[in-house]
């Protein structure tokens, strides 16, 4: 009888050493996964957030909501070596509108050393062909630029077809112009639910805040914005950082030549 117990007595210290030590194992490689996310999102107090650090390339969009900016101070600030490189400037709007901050934020931007990209944000109750060719009144590029960008979010109650042939009138006429094709700025879900497949075959800015490493999208994307809330230096609000996804290479191969 005491011989029982005492095996019994045994297997259950047994049995709570090996699960124990199975939990000390589960537990050292969730500690590893955390780690090696984190070693690829760090935060820059400087900028007020997290940077995903596996990419080279960072910028910023503005619009007249940043008000007047100092471009010098952005191109010249460098927290632990990161530098903001490039920025995407809303240009026009609609039919008629241009961002009153436009012709400013284009010229000063190219003299501090920016490469800078011109956006049109769209509306999707007008025609897609005479929204292009309001940009293309407004917007002058040159070598060195980025491509012209779409930048479309909502559908106003347009039908998702209507929204896509609209979409693509203003793809096509402004390629056409340029000679060069537009970069679709979007949000996840918006392009998975509206544009879908259609438009895989132009370059993706994609918003998308809420997973880090990489935006949650199913195909290939060139700039991912991926948080809202910067700080930088000549800019008194805050302001939406994005990454490029290839090296220096790739992002000079992008721009117009």
């Amino acid at each position: 009888m005491a011989k029982n117990k005492k095996a019994a007595i045994f297997w259950r210290i047994a049995l709570g050493l090996i699960v124990a030590a199975t939990v000390v194992m589960l537990l050292f490689r969730v500690y590893e996964w955390w780690q090696e996310r984190r070693a690829h999102f760090a935060r820059y107090e400087a900028f007020g957030i997290e940077v995903p650090t596996r990419y080279t390339i960072h910028g910023i969009d503005v619009s007249r909501y940043q008000e007047t900016i100092d471009w010098e101070s952005v191109k010249a600030m460098n927290v632990e070596g990161l530098k903001l490189g490039f920025t995407f400037i809303k240009a026009t709007e609609g039919l008629i509108n241009e961002d009153r901050y436009y012709k400013r934020n284009w010229k000063r931007a190219k003299e501090a050393g920016m490469a800078r990209g011109a956006y049109h944000f769209f509306i999707a109750t007008k025609n897609g062909k005479a929204q292009a060719e309001h940009f293309i009144k407004t917007v002058e590029l040159a070598p060195g630029d980025m491509p012209p960008v779409l930048d479309v979010e909502a559908t106003y109650g347009v039908p998702y077809k209507k929204v896509r042939e609209r979409v693509k009138e203003w793809l096509v006429t402004v390629e056409n112009y340029y000679g060069v094709r537009p970069i679709i700025y979007a949000n996840v879900d918006f392009y998975q639910q509206v544009l879908k497949d259609e438009f895989d075959e132009y370059p993706l800015w994609v918003a998308h805040y809420l997973q880090k490493e990489k935006p949650r999208i199913y195909r290939n994307w060139h700039f991912w914005q991926y948080s809202e809330q910067g700080h930088v230096n000549g800019i008194f609000c805050r302001v939406d950082f994005n990454a490029f996804s290839g090296d220096s290479t790739e992002f000079k191969n992008l721009l117009i030549n």
